[in-house]
């Protein structure tokens, strides 16, 4: 079913082609969940600007993946910039919570597990939680699409949770 102009086909199509898609995409990415992210960016392009072009749907959805993986380097190299250039005018072991020597045992646990999140899913859940920004918020402030934000930031709640959680059983 190489046509995914049908509304009704577009599921089958990516069953079909979604692990050459995700096999590709992982060689532009550094990690898995990057490549799930690319390739569900790359499709959503296809869907909404080129799936009336003619041509191979793979071919063009494949151009969009590898596209979207360049904007995501692009954007992960201005981030790591702006972090190395900050992180250059303060201690990188700042606490994150404005306490002071009363913190509890939960707010120290909190903020350890907050330092073991990657950074741009601390980011996001920062944003979430403490900035209260929705999802397109995010994604418009960290030049990301709304649903890369959302699952990065369902990513940071369950390695927090873990954390915690790890953190209850040995404290």
């Amino acid at each position: 079913m190489e046509d995914v102009d049908d509304h009704t086909s577009w599921a089958e199509w990516f069953q079909l082609h979604g692990s050459r898609l995700l096999l590709c995409a992982r060689q532009w990415t550094p990690s898995l969940a990057d490549a799930e992210d690319v390739v569900q960016e790359g499709f959503v392009r296809y869907w909404k600007h080129q799936r009336h072009l003619g041509g191979d749907p793979f071919a063009l959805v494949l151009t969009s993946v590898r596209r979207a993986a360049l904007d995501r380097a692009r954007s992960d190299a201005r981030r790591a910039q702006r972090e190395d250039h900050y992180g250059q005018e303060g201690s990188g072991d700042a606490p994150f919570f404005a306490v002071g020597a009363e913190a509890d045992e939960r707010t120290r646990a909190v903020e350890a597990a907050l330092r073991q999140l990657p950074a741009e899913q601390r980011e996001v859940l920062v944003l979430k939680l403490w900035g209260e920004l929705t999802f397109a918020e995010i994604a418009r402030e960290l030049d990301l699409s709304p649903n890369t934000a959302a699952s990065r930031y369902r990513y940071a709640l369950g390695a927090l949770k873990e954390h915690l959680t790890a953190a209850d059983c040995h404290g």
